[in-house]
């Protein structure tokens, strides 16, 4: 574990984002055989968001990151996200939501306080993953984002950093399909995976910006949870 932490540092050097190339795919086509990856099974949490760019489906994971899914589920039946904008949008990297006053500090927690974070070796980073965002150790409120690297896209330097730490070849090889964000792993808690719509996340990835905020607002008008018959 501690060299995994210590590669996170260094993946920081090492990590160059793609600026085209982008495949825009609803689903990813993942073959690892990893939990993350799965289609919704009867019993199982989702949550359907609702934004002015189109419909994303999630599956949510409470039995690895209770806390994080608990407060985003009971936030979204509050009607917390409603009209809340993606507020930060950084081109293939992540795409940023939960403030209600549209800052890079708003929001809480359904607690009222920032909650601890979670961290799993079944869920990660991956292109299409919903995490907390955060403002360092256990600092969870209501903000979230959505890894919007291209798909499938990672570099060998990447892949051989990961193998000398002793990563597991699942995870690995689910990186080398699927894309995403290494770095971010066991720094952010990881608690959900678009099952569907992944090509609206990753146009939102791609608006214009003023900086990081879109010129225009990308809106969440609703979030529906509901647990599969």
């Amino acid at each position: 574990m501690k060299k995994i932490f210590a590669l996170m540092l260094s993946f920081a050097l090492l990590f160059t984002a793609c600026n085209g190339g982008v495949t825009f795919r609803s689903k990813l086509d993942v073959d690892t055989g990893e939990v993350q990856f799965a289609q919704p099974q009867s019993g199982d949490t989702v949550a359907q968001i609702e934004t002015s760019k189109g419909t994303i489906k999630v599956l949510l994971f409470p039995e690895y990151a209770p806390k994080a899914v608990q407060n985003f589920v009971s936030l979204a039946q509050s009607g917390y996200y409603d009209g809340v904008t993606f507020h930060r949008v950084v081109e293939d990297f992540i795409i940023q939501s939960g403030s209600p006053d549209g800052s890079a500090n708003g929001g809480d927690s359904v607690w009222g306080v920032p909650f601890t974070d979670e961290f799993s070796d079944l869920l990660h980073n991956y292109t299409g993953a919903l995490a907390m965002a955060n403002s360092g150790r256990n600092t969870n409120r209501s903000q979230f984002y959505f890894v919007t690297t291209p798909v499938g896209e990672m570099s060998d330097e990447t892949v051989a950093q990961m193998e000398n730490a002793g990563w597991r070849n699942r995870v690995i090889e689910s990186y080398k399909q699927a894309g995403g964000l290494p770095r971010l792993d066991y720094r952010y808690t990881v608690f959900g995976q678009i099952y569907e719509g992944l090509d609206v996340a990753l146009s939102i990835g791609r608006v214009k910006t003023e900086g990081e905020k879109p010129k225009k607002d990308v809106t969440i008008t609703s979030i529906t949870i509901t647990t599969v018959e």
